[in-house]
């Protein structure tokens, strides 16, 4: 993408962190606040991401990418901020990102709580006309910086950790003459007495999602390797439930969940059965279906909540990025995004999002051994726009890998054109069933009624 947001932080580690914090919150609070900072931010610029063609990337300090992604979730790319002061750092991340075709760069801090997606699409929209944009903060530095151009002299002679950091940079764009756009001031959180702007910001946070729960269903059936991943992208969020009913897994895929804090149920297997199980039982105003393999991005409640909360919106999903390298897989995803745009007929390896009302009142999934998210989304189409929104639902490679991107395409192409055609489920899913394994030969043995579909009100 042309533009890109850039979010500086560190991993939380107690003695490491947020250092001048601890001695009114001791070492574990400090980090705990770090994190806590560092999530929220997160979800604010994975807001910004649903809606507008930004791609977002995270510049960490201590740790590692395997512990921030376990911490953070697999949504933004992370890489280390590098050796250096913090003028190098951000000349780093600014020529890396221009290399690599970002065009308009905005860079935050994870210090401002007071950030807001709307501060943000405002920096980007300001780089049209503006070469600099600066977001000052109230102890004399900055909380954003947004370039169209990488300048290193921009950087260079600036005393960084004092009050005169914003006068400094100021003075330098004027000798470099880049044109300058100035944002609201904010306040950091860097001080004991700079933690009053942190409950400021948790509160209007705790009233925006009020009355906006989300509730995640997820069906298993012996996903005790993929399903601990997927939990992991879930916790921490906001208001969030997560539902995993198993379909009679022997391999301690329950165990797994209940250990997570899931609230685990047991249904006879069938993916639509499942998923109405878990329906039935939520208490969110809004449903999320989420496959066990699928891993969702970074500030997924928020643009589930924001998408949901447009006019004419009944539902929504995910762009859909799958889990291994290779240009075939890449024309997969791009290919999906289109179709899922402008068809509106997302399927559910993207996360399906919908209001619990809506989705009763069409009746839920149809009990179909195959094809039920495909009918799910048509039906659910009639009553509204369905939005993908601009964020990567991350789902496992391995059904491209048992028998090749192509041919797996060519197979699902094969089973959308045999249902236009009236072709009955039962001959698709048995003609599926003998190409790759999935849910039907369970499914014919445990719930022989299953092709039986829910009455559409």
């Amino acid at each position: 993408m042309r533009q890109r947001l850039i979010i500086f932080t560190r991993y939380p580690e107690p003695g490491n962190t947020k250092t001048r914090l601890i001695p009114a919150l001791g070492a574990d609070g400090a980090a705990a606040l770090q994190c806590e900072m560092t999530r929220h931010v997160l979800g604010v610029a994975g807001r910004l991401a649903a809606d507008a063609p930004v791609s977002l990337e995270v510049r960490f300090e201590g740790g590692d990418v395997e512990k921030m992604t376990a911490r953070f979730g697999s949504g933004p790319q992370y890489r280390r901020q590098g050796p250096g002061d913090l003028g190098c750092r951000l000349q780093r991340a600014l020529d890396e990102a221009s290399a690599e075709g970002a065009r308009r760069v905005v860079i935050v801090g994870a210090d401002c709580p007071e950030i807001t997606v709307e501060l943000l699409a405002e920096a980007f929209e300001r780089l049209s006309t503006a070469e600099l944009v600066l977001g000052p903060a109230t102890d004399g530095g900055y909380y954003l910086i947004g370039l169209r151009r990488g300048t290193a002299e921009l950087f260079t002679d600036i005393a960084w950790g004092s009050d005169r950091v914003l006068r400094q940079t100021r003075r330098r764009a004027r000798e470099l003459a880049l044109s300058v756009a100035t944002l609201p001031e904010l306040s950091d959180v860097d001080r004991p007495e700079d933690l009053a702007v942190w409950r400021r910001a948790r509160r209007r946070s705790d009233s925006a999602a009020a009355g906006q729960r989300i509730s995640v269903v997820i069906p298993t059936l012996n996903e005790a390797g993929d399903l601990p991943g997927t939990l992991a992208c879930l916790a921490g969020s906001d208001d969030v439930e997560t539902i995993v009913v198993d379909g009679g897994s022997h391999d301690g895929t329950p165990e797994i969940a209940r250990r997570a804090g899931c609230r685990v149920l047991q249904s006879p297997p069938g993916r639509a059965l499942q998923l109405n199980t878990g329906a039935d039982a939520a208490s969110g105003e809004l449903l999320l279906f989420l496959h066990a393999d699928t891993r969702l991005p970074i500030g997924f409640a928020s643009a589930v909540r924001s998408t949901l909360g447009r006019p004419g919106v009944v539902g929504g999903a995910f762009r859909l990025r799958i889990d291994a390298p290779g240009w075939p897989l890449r024309v997969i995803e791009r290919t999906v995004t289109v179709r899922s745009r402008l068809l509106q007929m997302p399927y559910g390896d993207q996360g399906v999002f919908v209001r619990a009302a809506a989705f009763h009142r069409i009746g839920g999934f149809p009990l179909l051994p195959i094809m039920d998210d495909f009918e799910f989304i048509r039906r659910l189409r009639r009553h509204g726009r369905i939005r993908t929104v601009g964020l990567s639902a991350t789902t496992s490679a391995r059904r491209w890998r048992r028998l090749g991107p192509w041919r797996t395409t060519w197979i699902n192409q094969k089973v959308i054109l045999g249902y236009h055609l009236g072709v009955s489920v039962e001959t698709l899913a048995a003609w599926y069933g003998r190409r790759e394994l999935g849910w039907w030969g369970s499914l014919r043995s445990a719930h022989p009624t299953a092709s039986r579909r829910r009455s559409e009100p």
